[in-house]
């Protein structure tokens, strides 16, 4: 096969085919027959020379070229493909590193195989091509529905034909027992399309929370224009599920309006999700009220929010527990879904039981820590006195207020509440000392004697071991585990200790220890208040 005038323009002709063929750029296939031939040219004339082809876009006339660039003396690697500036200067008047030589040199004679290593090479870029715009095409479209024709099943997987590209629907991305068969049509949401080396991977999903969402944005005008924002979906694939929206006009109902008239709306949704049951929801800026209605159907009397933990306490009449939690837990954990919060459920009576054990708790506290009867420590407690340190510290008017209580009792009481105080840090700081706790800890402000028992315990003894800790051993928090939040607890936990004191205490022993810098702590933390500032406007943005 030669490079002759005979056969010139096929180069174009077939390039022009197999693009069409293949959906991409023309420009391509010739690229990569140009690259086949330079391959060919290189096994006649030597693999070391630096061969380039071009083919002329017009004409399809294909131009050999050996190239040589001028580099410096002792960067000369290769003298077939290149020349110092000495060897140079008989082909250039004033040769410097970086110019190249450029020589035409006479077309390649192409045997067979060369033929068959040229058409290997248009092959392979042809599809790397194929792949690329295959890609381009579907990466715009994750995170929206998709409609395709089922292929085949492998190994409980649905291979899908979404046109021009295969999409695949895992074993647990499908809703319950769903079965298809080949030629089926199926609507699927691309979850993700990644670039793989065996062509582009388009993942889809029909249990991912995000399909119900674009199912309604589809049947839902009002949620398309954005007068209705869906602000949260909780979904158990196949059997219920929970959406919670919010109207930005108030002479539109948002429940209503995804309901439809008679539920046609809904009722579209509910098919194409398998008969999928789904509560509309009321969505409410007050995690409390929008916890209320969340657990619908079931009433709540009392609603305790604890925000720090991210949990929240729910008190139901005893009638209504089992409506509440649901079939497995289920109704109790679409609504924790939903809000973001570990929800705990109570009945009255539960809840009434736990008030009087933490009522007698601190009546026994009082009665055995300030020498008080029962009736005067149960005074206490009904007026919301809780620990020895209130006792010990607050305001004397609120000791007053009392019943009984004048101002030489209310001295009395906390003197007794100060002592009593001030004996347990003593006995406290004997027993850090005692566990190997080493002064420049002891004497690091922000730690009681408790404290410093607490870590002592755990082996943090000095400054050094201190100022390692992370924030969260600290403090205590919260890590997903499978998808469920899981409690870690913090050593100072039982202290009150918030998350931010922590950091606080932690950095502060840090610019003790000179690990760090004052300055350089505040450009850190201008740097993290921009950075949060930068993906606010993103967010509004």
């Amino acid at each position: 096969m030669a490079i002759t005038s005979a056969n010139q323009l096929e180069l174009l002709q077939t390039a022009e085919a197999v693009a069409r063929e293949k959906m991409i750029d023309p420009s391509l296939v010739v690229e990569a027959m140009e690259e086949s031939l330079a391959r060919a040219a290189k096994s006649r004339y030597g693999a070391d020379l630096d061969i380039r082809v071009k083919i002329d876009r017009k004409t399809g006339r294909a131009t050999f070229t050996r190239v040589r660039t001028v580099v410096a003396d002792e960067e000369l690697e290769n003298e077939k493909a290149q020349l110092t500036v000495v060897q140079a200067r008989p082909y250039l008047d004033d040769p410097k590193v970086g110019d190249v030589i450029v020589d035409e040199i006479p077309p390649v004679e192409m045997g067979r195989i060369a033929a068959q290593s040229a058409k290997q090479v248009i092959l392979q870029k042809v599809r790397e091509a194929e792949r690329d715009r295959q890609y381009e095409e579907f990466k715009d479209r994750v995170g929206t529905i998709i409609n395709g024709v089922v292929k085949r099943e492998e190994y409980g997987n649905v291979i899908v034909d979404v046109g021009r590209g295969e999409g695949v629907l895992r074993r647990n991305e499908k809703i319950g027992r769903e079965a298809y068969r080949n030629g089926d049509r199926i609507r699927c949401y691309v979850k993700d399309v990644r670039r793989e080396t065996r062509g582009p991977q388009i993942f889809l999903s029909r249990t991912a929370p995000e399909f119900m969402r674009e199912l309604f944005k589809m049947e839902v005008p009002e949620i398309y224009d954005g007068i209705i924002e869906i602000k949260a979906v909780a979904r158990d694939p196949g059997s219920r599920a929970k959406i919670a929206v919010i109207s930005y006009d108030n002479s539109i109902d948002p429940v209503g309006a995804c309901v439809g008239m008679r539920g046609s709306r809904v009722q579209a949704v509910v098919n194409e999700l398998q008969g999928e049951k789904i509560d509309i929801i009321p969505w409410n800026e007050d995690p409390a009220t929008f916890l209320v209605n969340a657990l619908q159907p079931a009433e709540v009397t009392k609603v305790v929010i604890d925000e720090d933990a991210g949990r929240i306490e729910v008190v139901v009449p005893d009638e209504q527990l089992s409506l509440a939690i649901g079939r497995r837990g289920q109704n109790v954990r679409l609504a924790s879904q939903l809000t973001g919060l570990d929800i705990d459920i109570l009945t009255e009576e539960e809840e009434s039981k736990r008030r009087q054990a933490e009522f007698e708790e601190r009546t026994k506290l009082f009665m055995d820590t300030l020498d008080l009867d029962e009736f005067f420590a149960q005074l206490l407690v009904a007026e919301g006195f809780t620990s020895l340190e209130e006792v010990a510290y607050v305001d004397m008017d609120e000791l007053l207020v009392i019943d009984g209580v004048d101002e030489g009792t209310a001295e009395e009481l906390q003197a007794r509440a100060r002592d009593y105080l001030e004996e347990q840090n003593r006995l406290a700081l004997e027993k850090a000392r005692g566990l190997g706790v080493e002064d420049s800890l002891i004497e690091f402000e922000g730690l009681t004697p408790q404290m410093l028992v607490a870590l002592g315990e755990d082996g943090i003894k000095t400054l050094e071991d201190f100022a390692t800790c992370a924030d969260w051993e600290l403090a205590g928090g919260w890590t997903s585990v499978n998808g469920e939040r899981v409690k870690d607890n913090g050593l100072l936990e039982p202290f009150d200790v918030s998350l931010e004191e922590a950091q606080n205490m932690i950095m502060t022993a840090r610019v003790t220890l000179g690990w760090i810098t004052i300055e350089e702590l505040e450009a850190r933390a201008a740097a993290e208040a921009e950075a949060g500032e930068d993906e606010d406007e993103e967010a509004e943005g």
